[in-house]
C-alpha cells in the first residue's frame, strides 16, 4: 500500500493520460497483432500483456498494419473537444459478433454470450469521454440467442448417472447450467463500461469490463473473457511503472458475482428424487477480491514474472472488517489460519481461495515466446506441504509461439502450441480436494451469471491446442487443431463411486476439432471469422455407464458431429 501511495504522489501532476481500453477479446486480431510486435522487437511500451484490458496511449500507438497504416488511435473518433474545459468526447467502434452451433453448445472466451445451440449475436457500441482526470467509457452490450434445445446431461439415453450417489454431491455444486432457460435468450448489460479517475500511471474507479490475468492465449486460470464482465471497483496501473530494479504493473479489485438465475430444484428435466436431495441455493451474490502484479527485472529484458490471487465468499457469510474486503493481502499458507483446536479458520470463514504464478519470456532474436501459469485452488498448508506435493489441487497453462519469416519483411508463419489442464492430479486418491472452480461452501463456484470466470474449458477438463497461420499486420489466415477432454473429474467420480469398475471404463467425453480462421481489415472494417468441425466422442452417453458388459471396448460409441461458426465485424469511425 505504501508503494501505491508513493506512486500516486509521484504522478499527481500528470493528468493527461487517456484511460480508454481495448476490450478483451473484442478484436482478437488486434490484440494478437500487438503481442506479435513484441516478438518482433518493435514494441517500446514495455507492457507485459499479462494484465488486460489494454489501455490506449501514445506509448503503444504502433503501426499495426503496414498496408493501411492502421494505428491504435483509430479506435476512437473525436466528436467534441474543449481545451479550456480539458474535455474530449469520442465515438467508439461498432461491433457485431455472431456465432452458430449446429448440434450442441461449443466455444469459449465469448464474453456476455452464453452456451447455446443455434444462432447467437452480440452487439456493442459506445462513447468515451475524458473530463480532466476523469474518464468515462460507456460501452453496453446486447446478446440474443436462439437457444434451441439439445441433449443435456439429464437427457442422456443411459439413466445410470441418476442412480449414483455422485449426483447429489456434484450436479448442484457449481452454478454452471448447460442451458439457459427454454426458448430465446435476451440479455442487455453494461458490457465494457467504466468510470475512472486517472492520476499519472494509476487508475481508480468502477468497471464492468472483462479482465484477463496471465500469459495464456486460449486459457487463463483466474480471469478471462469466458463469462460476462462483472461489476467491480478497481485500482490499477495503466502502463508499466519504471523503478531502479525494473518495471511493475498491478491491479486490485473488489467486485460482485451474480447467479445465473437457473434453479435446478425447479428443473423438471432432473428426476424428482434427485431434485429433492439437491442443496437449495440461497439467492445470494458473492464478493470477489482479487490482486495481480507483474515484474519485469531490469537485468533480464523481456522476462515478465507475475502472480494473481482471488478470494470468493457468499455475501451472507462475509464479515465487515478491512481484511474481509481485501483478504488477498493475508497469509498464503493455510497453517496461518489454524485455530487453537487445530481447525481451519479459512474454512470457518467460508471463503474459496485461488492463487497462480506465471511467467512470459520473449525472445525477439528468435521471434518467439514461451509462457506458463501454475495455479492452485487450495493453498498449501505450509512450505513443507508445498515442496512435498506441489501438484496437489494444481492446474496449469503452458504455451509456445514463434514467427517464421517469409519472403516479405512483414509476412510470417505463426506457430502456436498451448496446453491447459484443470483436471485433478493423482493426489485426489489419498487427499481430499475440490474440482477447480467448485467449493463445498461457496456452492455457486467460481462463476458469474452461469459461466466460469477463468479457463473456458471449465472444471476438471484438459485442452491441447495447435495452430499455424499466415500473418501480415492485422491480416491472418490459419488452421487450428484442438483436443478437449470434458470434465474428467466427473468421470472419475463416477468410476470411484461404482462397485463394478468395468461399468465405467472408457466413457470420457472428448471433443476433437479442426477449424479454419481468418482475420482481415479493409478500409474502416475489421473482420474475424472462424469455422470449426467438432467430432464429440461419447457425447450421447456423456460419462454414462453401460451395464451388463465387462469387455473394455464393447459398447456403442454414440459419437456426434457438430459445426461451430463465428463471425465478428467491427466498424471503425474515421
Amino acid at each position: 500500500m505504501r508503494i501505491i501511495y508513493l506512486s500516486l504522489l509521484m504522478f499527481s501532476l500528470n493528468f493527461c493520460a487517456l484511460a480508454q481500453t481495448l476490450p478483451v477479446g473484442l478484436l482478437e486480431n488486434v490484440e494478437d497483432a500487438y503481442r506479435r510486435q513484441q516478438l518482433l522487437g518493435k514494441d517500446t511500451s514495455n507492457s507485459s500483456y499479462l494484465i488486460r484490458p489494454m489501455f490506449m496511449s501514445d506509448r503503444n500507438n504502433l503501426v499495426l498494419d503496414p498496408d493501411s497504416n492502421f494505428l491504435l488511435n483509430k479506435f476512437r473518433y473525436l466528436l467534441y473537444s474543449n481545451t479550456k474545459l480539458h474535455t474530449q468526447i469520442y465515438a467508439l467502434p461498432f461491433s457485431w459478433q455472431q456465432q452458430f452451433n449446429t448440434h450442441h453448445p461449443y466455444g469459449m472466451n465469448d464474453g456476455s454470450m452464453v452456451q447455446a445451440r443455434g444462432y447467437q449475436t452480440q452487439v456493442s457500441a459506445g462513447i468515451y469521454a475524458k473530463i480532466g482526470p476523469l474518464s468515462i467509457q460507456f460501452r453496453p452490450e446486447y446478446v440474443f440467442a436462439e437457444n434451441k434445445g439439445f441433449q443435456r446431461l439429464a437427457d442422456a439415453p443411459n439413466g445410470v448417472f441418476w442412480n449414483t450417489p455422485v449426483t447429489t454431491t456434484y450436479y448442484n455444486k457449481i452454478d454452471l447450467p448447460d442451458r439457459f432457460q427454454d426458448g430465446n435468450y435476451n440479455k442487455f448489460s453494461l458490457g465494457q463500461s467504466s468510470v475512472r479517475l486517472i492520476v499519472g500511471s494509476i487508475s481508480a474507479g468502477f468497471s464492468n469490463e472483462n479482465l484477463w490475468w496471465g500469459p495464456g492465449v486460449r486459457s487463463s486460470l483466474l480471469m478471462s473473457n469466458n463469462s460476462s464482465g462483472f461489476r467491480h471497483l478497481t485500482l490499477n496501473t495503466i502502463r508499466p511503472i519504471k523503478t531502479y530494479i525494473g518495471s511493475f504493473e498491478a491491479q486490485l479489485i473488489g467486485g460482485r458475482l451474480e447467479q445465473s438465475g437457473i434453479d435446478l430444484n425447479n428443473d423438471l428435466t432432473v428426476p424428482l428424487a434427485i431434485r429433492n436431495e439437491l442443496v437449495l441455493k440461497p439467492h445470494d451474490w458473492r464478493y470477489i477480491s482479487g490482486f495481480t502484479a507483474t515484474y519485469q527485472p531490469k537485468w533480464v529484458p523481456q522476462l515478465f514474472l507475475g502472480l494473481a490471487r482471488t478470494f470468493i465468499v457468499n455475501r451472507s457469510s462475509m464479515g465487515r472488517s478491512f481484511g474481509d474486503y481485501v483478504p488477498v493481502f493475508g497469509a498464503v499458507d493455510k497453517s496461518a489460519f489454524a485455530q487453537g483446536d487445530g481447525s481451519n479458520a479459512a474454512d470457518d470463514a467460508e471463503k474459496d481461495q485461488y492463487i497462480s504464478f506465471f511467467a512470459r519470456y520473449v525472445l525477439p532474436e528468435s521471434k518467439a515466446e514461451v509462457y506458463f501459469e501454475y495455479g492452485r485452488n487450495d493453498h498449501a498448508n505450509d512450505i513443507r506441504d508445498a515442496i512435498i506435493e506441489p501438484e496437489h489441487t494444481r492446474a496449469y497453462v503452458v504455451g509456445f509461439r514463434k514467427l517464421i519469416p517469409m519472403g516479405n519483411a512483414d509476412e510470417f508463419i505463426q506457430i502456436g502450441i498451448e496446453l491447459t489442464q484443470t483436471e485433478k492430479p493423482t493426489t485426489r486418491e489419498t487427499r481430499a480436494s475440490e474440482t477447480w472452480y467448485s467449493h463445498y461452501q461457496v456452492l455457486d463456484g467460481y462463476t458469474n451469471k452461469g459461466q466460469v470466470l477463468g479457463a473456458g474449458v471449465g472444471p476438471g477438463s484438459n485442452l491441447q491446442t495447435f495452430d499455424v497461420s499466415w500473418v501480415k499486420g492485422l491480416k491472418r489466415i490459419g488452421i487450428q487443431l484442438e483436443r478437449l477432454v470434458n470434465n474428467n473429474d466427473l468421470f472419475y467420480k463416477f468410476a470411484y463411486a461404482s462397485s463394478d469398475k468395468n461399468q465405467y471404463i472408457n466413457r470420457h467425453w472428448v471433443d476433437l476439432s479442426l477449424g479454419g480462421n481468418v482475420s482481415w481489415n479493409y478500409k474502416n472494417f475489421i473482420l474475424n471469422g472462424r469455422l470449426t468441425y467438432i467430432r464429440s466422442l461419447n457425447y450421447q452417453y456423456q460419462w454414462q455407464a453401460k451395464l451388463g458388459s465387462t469387455d473394455y471396448w464393447d459398447w456403442n460409441k454414440q459419437d456426434v458431429n457438430n459445426l461451430h461458426a463465428k463471425v465478428g465485424l467491427v466498424y471503425v469511425i474515421n
